[in-house]
């Protein structure tokens, strides 16, 4: 199955489907946050009153509720600024196919954020398609901008003999 999204053409085609779909929505989702004057604000003062319990009731992640609270909260309007503008350049990554394995990483490190805060919404169907895209690697954006910009890096900031890119 690996070996097929990596490779095959057609899989390349189906791939670009699935990101551009979900690239528009995380664009859409992080420009309403850009334009609305989005504040995390309220979200990371709920995920600390109201932490992930497991059925005993007991907290299951200490660590991510710590974080919030110690590091996360304080920087609250950093915090903000990060993940409005972290969702819009997801969603034009994946749009464009630019740099499509690493916008679809930072996208699902987003979703298991949410996750973990408690929110489960859209966030297992994004990381359920999200992870084709990882496996598929550099195919996903082959039908996009990462057929040249992929190239090109590997040749000119990793100083590697580029490989002839091409659809068999």
């Amino acid at each position: 199955m690996v070996k097929f999204l990596r490779t095959n053409k057609y899989a390349s085609y189906v791939l670009a489907i699935i990101r551009i779909y979900f690239g528009f929505q995380w664009a859409i989702a992080g420009w309403g946050k850009i334009t609305g004057g989005f504040s995390a604000q309220g979200m990371l003062m709920g995920v600390i009153k109201n932490p992930v319990k497991g059925p005993e009731g007991n907290v299951l992640y200490p660590w991510f509720n710590g974080m919030i609270q110690n590091m996360i909260l304080p920087n609250n309007g950093m915090i903000s600024f990060l993940v409005a503008w972290g969702e819009f350049l997801v969603g034009l990554g994946l749009i464009f196919g630019c740099l499509t394995t690493a916008a679809t990483f930072f996208g699902m490190m987003m979703n298991f954020s949410y996750m973990l805060a408690g929110t489960v919404s859209v966030n297992p169907e994004y990381i359920f398609f999200e992870m084709f895209i990882i496996f598929a690697g550099f195919n996903a954006g082959k039908v996009g901008l990462d057929y040249w910009v992929i190239p090109w890096i590997r040749t000119h900031i990793f100083k590697q003999k580029s490989a002839e890119v091409s659809f068999k």
